[in-house]
């Protein structure tokens, strides 16, 4: 490879919303043009805890795809493809099973924390728990160097490492030890003032309309101590001001700074310079995702041939691990 490789997906549990943007999909786009991608879409991966109900799960899937193109990834440069699409990633998931301590799946951070938080849904299941164990074997079939993590997220691609490092140590050297590719993944508020998540309703959607988003935003809570106009606040406070640190310029964020602590101008003011700017960022993610939701068929070339270049090299590593496991032939 004359590129180094990196390996990312994305799960379809609900619909994309700006945080999802600036999280994942901008950076997405960055690394296109400098190393080879595989960027997945994670349906499976939505079943370990939507497996109930699977009733929005294709819509779902689209919108991701739509987003991911909408956003700027070029099928000609980054694979993009299907989990369930590439079966390679079961048969692998099944073989890891056989060498990895339960005792490694049971310290994962997000196990016990979820199953904490998430009341409405029985997360008492093995896809659950072996969700990590999934999560390795999308990274290791296609042998990947880099990961792209924030920090609170090495402890996931760790374990990827000592899976893979183990299986190495039975088997002989097939999988590489992939590395984080650190990026700075800056936290998006809700319109709640909470991190934006499809969880606590309080999102705004890429799919949502420019009356939607406008909407969303004048309604955002502010500063609580700015009860009147004439009130003096602190923009630390308002979760509007945080939104501007991620889509507002160092020019717009000092002078609704400095209105707010001054009472200069009033929340309505400082919420009219967001919206200008969410626009001015959504409005070209409009315009494509308009043009490729009324072609379908090219949507499905796009993930047909993404899957299958991913397959191939899915199959490629499938091949030299059943070999040196001994099950490529029995003669």
């Amino acid at each position: 490879m004359s590129k180094k490789r990196v390996l990312s997906g994305i799960q379809p549990s609900g619909k994309l919303h700006i945080g999802n943007l600036v999280g994942a999909l901008q950076n997405w786009v960055r690394l296109q043009d400098e190393y080879e991608c595989y960027y997945f879409i994670a349906d499976w991966h939505a079943l370990t805890s939507q497996y109930a109900d699977t009733s929005m799960l294709k819509d779902y899937v689209q919108d991701v795809l739509v987003n991911c193109l909408a956003a700027g990834l070029d099928p000609e440069k980054a694979t993009i493809f299907a989990q369930s699409r590439v079966i390679e990633h079961a048969e692998l998931h099944v073989l890891l099973s056989m060498v990895t301590p339960l005792s490694w799946l049971e310290r994962v951070p997000t196990f016990k924390e979820k199953q904490v938080e998430v009341k409405d849904r029985d997360l008492n299941t093995y896809g659950f728990l072996g969700y990590p164990l999934l999560q390795s074997a999308d990274i290791l079939i296609y042998r990947a160097h880099y990961v792209p993590v924030g920090v609170d997220q090495m402890p996931h691609l760790e374990i990827t490492r000592e899976i893979g490092r183990r299986f190495n140590n039975f088997y002989g050297e097939v999988f590489p030890e992939p590395e984080g590719l650190l990026t700075q993944f800056p936290k998006v508020v809700g319109t709640d003032g909470r991190k934006m998540s499809k969880t606590y309703d309080n999102c705004v959607f890429l799919s949502d309309s420019p009356k939607e988003v406008e909407q969303k935003i004048r309604t955002m809570t502010t500063d609580p101590q700015r009860i009147k106009r004439t009130d003096k606040g602190d923009p630390e406070l308002s979760p509007v001001f945080h939104l501007h640190k991620i889509f507002s310029s160092k020019a717009e964020q000092d002078e609704v700074s400095e209105g707010c602590r001054t009472a200069g101008i009033g929340c309505i003011d400082c919420k009219k310079v967001l919206i200008k700017n969410l626009f001015t960022i959504l409005e070209p993610i409009w315009e494509k995702r308009e043009h490729y939701l009324k072609k379908p068929d090219e949507l499905e070339d796009i993930i047909t041939a993404g899957s299958k270049k991913a397959r191939e090299a899915a199959t490629e590593t499938m091949h030299r691990v059943r070999e040196v496991i001994g099950l490529e032939s029995l003669i």
